[in-house]
């Protein structure tokens, strides 16, 4: 049953298991996702979040990032991992299912620190969690069925909790069956104009993995076998599946490369993954129409056409909404919004999604002069590659074109670690000053030293 095959391989896997590499980028995607949480702070529905999980206290909880309040673990991994996510800027990973890896690491952070747990503990159930989250993408698409990509979450936030809480291979079974009975959510959630809730999906399924953990230790059973029963998950959700082996297990315990994280991406900018390329492209062209014909003719433009594939276009280039923006969350999942933006502004950063930007009206008049085509030669490329290609015409009847295939931040296009370090101190600017913001980083480089991951908590306090 998957579910046994599941928990034998989280209780297996340790830190000794772990290659260099991988213990080296789970720290850059902690300290990645503590600079989206850091952006996300003073945003409504990461404010909602907060008040909520404020209203629970408990002594040896875990701590709500950026407060000195402690809560209870699956409260703070609610809470926590809203902020990671709600920037859209946390990293990605593209399969038959896309996912967004790191949004497991709130769970694992606040499970680690309430069981004072160590960093290498916590590094061991972040890697697992990476691995069980993108092996579960690779095996199946949810998103054709109407279900969206969150439904893995309560079965890699679960795993990385049982590991953390040592629970014996019976009682990770047992959190794996009662993850995946309760907690499969609707693709609605990223159809048309989105709503606060995009922020929090995830993390209320990693709530959920956590709190199936939790129940789990306690002795409560759950419904089984979860994937191959007649009303089973394969039945209901998923359809069948032949999972990939994991790295470490089997033949594969000989390839340090075969680690997921390592197939990951780092966002460079704050949209929807596939528009990274989009940006990129559009900035390119930017730069050659200003060149041949100066600043002016960014008014000229005519026409702008972005050529993507199927699944970029289904995601971010087809609802009427996608062309008339009225939240963030909708401008930085649309194609249109985000290539209009790095057009006019030779940038695209947290403050291009704010209210004033997102009503402005040459903005919005560019918008209406772009369409998305699909390229059916780029429809192959998907998911080694993302490209894009942007062509704008002028007044001045010429046209200029660029393509991107790797996005900075693609494991064949890598963000350096000084990279990493500067995108969380502009995210963490305002939140702490430069001397507590470079010793979390540094905190967080020597994570596998730390005794208690608890100690990391007090340097995340906001300035009032």
């Amino acid at each position: 049953m998957i579910a046994d095959r599941l928990a034998e391989y989280g209780r297996s896997l340790s830190y000794p298991h772990l290659p260099a590499a991988v213990v080296h980028e789970v720290k850059r995607r902690i300290l990645d996702s503590l600079g989206c949480a850091f952006g996300g702070w003073s945003a409504e529905p990461c404010r909602i979040a907060r008040r909520t999980a404020q209203a629970v206290k408990s002594a040896n909880g875990a701590t709500l990032w950026g407060t000195g309040h402690k809560t209870l673990p699956d409260l703070a991994a609610f809470a926590n991992g809203a902020l990671v996510r709600y920037l859209d800027f946390n990293d990605t990973y593209l399969s038959q299912e896309p996912a967004h890896p790191s949004d497991n690491i709130a769970a694992v952070l606040a499970v680690a620190e309430a069981t004072h747990a160590s960093g290498k503990q916590a590094i061991e159930a972040i890697a697992l969690a990476y691995e069980i989250q993108c092996r579960l993408c690779d095996a199946a698409a949810l998103r054709p069925r109407g279900w969206d990509h969150v439904t893995y979450g309560p079965f890699s936030s679960a795993l990385a909790a049982a590991k953390v809480l040592k629970l014996s291979q019976t009682q990770t079974v047992q959190a794996v069956n009662l993850a995946g009975v309760a907690n499969v959510a609707l693709r609605q959630t990223r159809v048309g104009a989105l709503s606060m809730w995009k922020a929090c999906a995830f993390s209320n399924a990693a709530r959920n993995g956590v709190f199936a953990a939790v129940l789990a230790q306690q002795g409560m059973s759950g419904p089984s076998p979860i994937f191959e029963g007649e009303k089973g998950f394969m039945k209901l959700v998923s359809g069948p599946f032949d999972l990939p082996a994991f790295a470490g297990e089997g033949r594969a315990r000989r390839d340090e490369n075969s680690f997921k994280i390592l197939e990951t991406y780092i966002k460079h900018y704050p949209v929807e993954y596939h528009a990274q390329t989009a940006v990129e492209a559009a900035l390119l062209v930017r730069e050659q129409v200003l060149n041949a014909e100066g600043p002016r003719s960014l008014a000229g433009m005519t026409e702008v056409e972005i050529g993507s594939y199927g699944v970029a276009i289904e995601i971010i280039g087809r609802d009427e909404a996608k062309w008339r923006p009225r939240t963030r969350e909708t401008a930085d999942h649309s194609f249109p919004y985000c290539v209009a933006v790095a057009l006019l502004d030779g940038t695209v950063t947290v403050r291009s999604f704010g209210p004033k930007r997102l009503e402005d009206p040459a903005l919005h008049a560019l918008m209406q002069k772009i369409r998305v085509v699909e390229q059916p030669e780029l429809r192959d490329w998907y998911p080694q590659a993302m490209p894009t290609r942007v062509t704008v015409r002028t007044a001045a009847g010429k046209e200029y074109v660029r393509q991107v295939d790797f996005p900075l931040g693609h494991p064949r296009n890598p963000m350096s670690d000084r990279e990493v370090e500067e995108k969380f101190r502009s995210l963490a600017q305002g939140r702490l000053d430069r001397i507590r913001a470079g010793k979390v980083i540094d905190l967080v480089w020597k994570l596998d030293a730390l005794k208690n991951v608890g100690d990391l908590m007090p340097l995340l306090k906001v300035a009032r």
